[in-house]
């Protein structure tokens, strides 16, 4: 089983190397900030990674043995807004018959797709010292999927796997061992129904809107059934919950200066039991907002309970 935390690029330092190595984790996550400018966070990202200072940290983090996973809202990235004034038609129609260049495509458009593909196996070859697993999301919010006529008969969670399936094929072709992850989160949490998965592409799940003053195990039946229904499509193999209890941008309000962080280690632990049970095979956490400006304000965060994941 892996264990992994997730943190902005710009929190990478040789502490939260040393720290992750601490707490037995395996893998460090690195996340661009989503949102409507998720794209501009993640051009500045590739900058930062070719720089030498960013670099050297990467490669003492796989020199201590971590692996290095990228997880990305990037679907305004893999198909550049700026054409739009030029081919509106590969860009989704809003729940309003509008078409919009904010947020996603037309998963309906071969050559929205075949533009998209291109660019994601390209992005691969960027992310420095990658695993052979990729995450190249869907862009961040609800109801953001295409109402086009040809796509209007998927559900997001099905045009989220057209595109991640597009995506692979494409991504195969410069790493053949590529795997690339389902984000079951808001309006994908769904099972799709209409579209199958690539045998490599595997299940992440981010629970982003459970309620926290309860542990994971009190999700309701429905909830409980649909994860089920997860499982039996992607299986279980590689399969990763993501969750959130060391997410300080959130529990910030996404606005600096951070907040003190408080977690409710046994709640932690509670939910990691539960997770276990179900079958994933990798557990982890947001922890982003806990870099430098955190540490001059609150000092070192409290990350014990993740030494029982």
């Amino acid at each position: 089983m892996s264990k992994f935390l997730i943190i902005h690029p710009e929190e990478i330092s040789e502490k939260w190397i040393m720290r992750l190595c601490d707490l037995e984790a395996d893998t460090l996550g690195i996340h661009s900030v989503g949102g409507t400018n998720a794209h501009v966070y993640l051009q500045n990202m590739l900058e930062d990674l070719r720089s030498d200072g960013v670099r050297s940290l990467l490669d003492e983090a796989k020199k201590r043995g971590l692996a290095i996973e990228y997880e990305l809202h990037a679907a305004s990235f893999l198909l550049p807004r700026e054409l739009f004034s030029e081919h509106p038609e590969y860009f989704r129609v809003d729940a309003d018959g509008k078409r919009t260049p904010e947020f996603n495509f037309c998963v309906s458009n071969p050559q929205a797709l075949k533009i998209a593909s291109r660019r994601a196996a390209e992005l691969t070859q960027s992310l420095y010292l990658s695993s052979n697993k990729f995450y190249l999301w869907l862009d961040d919010g609800k109801e953001l999927h295409c109402h086009c006529p040809k796509c209007r008969e998927f559900s997001s969670s099905d045009q989220q796997l057209i595109a991640l399936n597009a995506m692979l094929a494409e991504i195969k072709n410069v790493r053949p061992d590529a795997k690339l992850a389902y984000l079951a989160y808001c309006t994908t949490t769904d099972v799709p129904k209409k579209v199958r998965p690539h045998k490599d592409i595997f299940l992440e799940y981010a629970p982003f809107e459970r309620d926290r003053a309860k542990p994971a195990s009190n999700m309701c039946e429905a909830e409980k059934e649909n994860l089920i229904a997860l499982f039996e499509l992607f299986g279980k193999k590689d399969s990763k919950i993501l969750e959130y209890w060391y997410d300080n941008s959130m529990f910030s309000g996404w606005k600096k200066p951070p907040k003190y962080l408080s977690v409710d280690n046994a709640m932690v632990i509670d939910d990691v039991a539960f997770y276990r049970e179900l079958g994933f095979e990798n557990i982890g956490s947001f922890a982003c907002y806990l870099g430098a400006d955190y540490e001059e304000l609150f000092g070192d965060p409290d990350l014990n309970s993740f030494r029982n994941v």
